[in-house]
């Protein structure tokens, strides 16, 4: 099978099958990135995130529905923690969006983050443009929820939702590792509990104390996922957004430094690969730390001359 032309063709196991390659980075896989790469750029990508158990899977299963309802078709990269035992994606939030898979206008695939920090997979970004070539509409991409390390989404999303709940013991999640600033919206999930008005509030002082707040103040919407409440708000919510990026020409300007940022993780994973055959494979790392052991040289010097070969090679 040639992947990447059935791919293109609309071919759903073509697509199942090229983001395999992306992600256990098969010889094949730069192929077909090459291929697909020129009819990239027409998806909008929306960015979920948020702390565990705020319902990002749920909220994603209730998106995907509303859309694919206006006629939109949608991609869905569900990123998960990695097991230790096989790399696989522990959680399966496919699993949890079970409902969707009968509907041949999405596309659902977990990854696994296989070490990756920050809350997205390094292969998170070319699943996205599979999904893109292949022609949906929205690619929703949900990440692994650890919280703390969430804000690798911006790099690849065109608007980034995050997800708070009320009642988990910390009143202003938002601050946690910079969840503030890299939110365009604010979903208040399971907002029939108690503490979402004052969550609200929390948020909305926040904002009012950001000196960094620019021409777009994020909305904050209230829903209940499960309920299919404050869906259709949501929506709306997004496309003010996408209107406001576009027209200002801030998604132009983001979609610009996403292709800088990965032109860079590509580079700096094409070194790392070089420095795993010719270096560690071989042995000479050890040979390097015997000698720097023994004083004969250094650290500096021998990075200084592995450079210039990798350079010269």
């Amino acid at each position: 099978m040639d992947i990447a032309r059935e791919l293109l063709a609309g071919n759903r196991l073509a697509l199942s099958r090229a983001i395999t390659a992306i992600e256990n980075e098969y010889p094949e896989a730069n192929t077909i990135m090459k291929q697909i790469y020129p009819h990239t750029g027409n998806a909008y990508v929306l960015g979920i995130t948020g702390p565990p158990g705020a319902g990002k899977s749920t909220l994603t299963d209730k998106l995907a529905r509303a859309y694919r309802a206006k006629g939109k078709t949608v991609g869905i990269v569900a990123v998960d923690p990695t097991s230790p035992f096989t790399g696989g994606a522990i959680l399966g939030d496919r699993i949890r969006m079970n409902g969707l898979t009968l509907d041949e206008g999405v596309f659902i695939r977990s990854m696994g983050t296989r070490g990756s920090l920050g809350g997205l997979s390094h292969k998170t970004a070319d699943a996205v443009k599979a999904m893109d070539a292949f022609g949906k509409d929205i690619v929703i991409v949900e990440t692994v929820g650890v919280g703390q390390s969430e804000v690798d989404i911006v790099k690849a999303a065109d608007t980034t939702m995050v997800i708070l709940i009320p009642g988990m013991g910390d009143d202003i999640q938002a601050i946690k590792a910079g969840i503030l600033e890299i939110g365009d919206l604010f979903a208040i999930n399971k907002s029939d509990l108690d503490g979402a008005d004052k969550l609200v509030r929390e948020i909305n002082m926040m904002l009012d104390l950001d000196s960094l707040m620019t021409d777009w103040r994020p909305p904050i919407q209230k829903v209940v996922a499960n309920q299919n409440e404050g869906i259709e708000e949501l929506l709306v919510r997004i496309a003010e957004h996408r209107a406001h990026i576009d027209k200002s020409g801030e998604l132009a300007r983001r979609r610009t430094k996403r292709t800088r940022d990965e032109m860079l993780d590509i580079l700096s994973a094409h070194i790392g690969t070089y420095i795993k055959q010719r270096i560690v494979d071989t042995g000479r790392l050890d040979a390097y730390v015997d000698q720097i052991k023994r004083r004969e040289t250094d650290p500096y010097t021998v990075v200084s001359e592995l450079m210039q070969e990798m350079l010269q090679s």
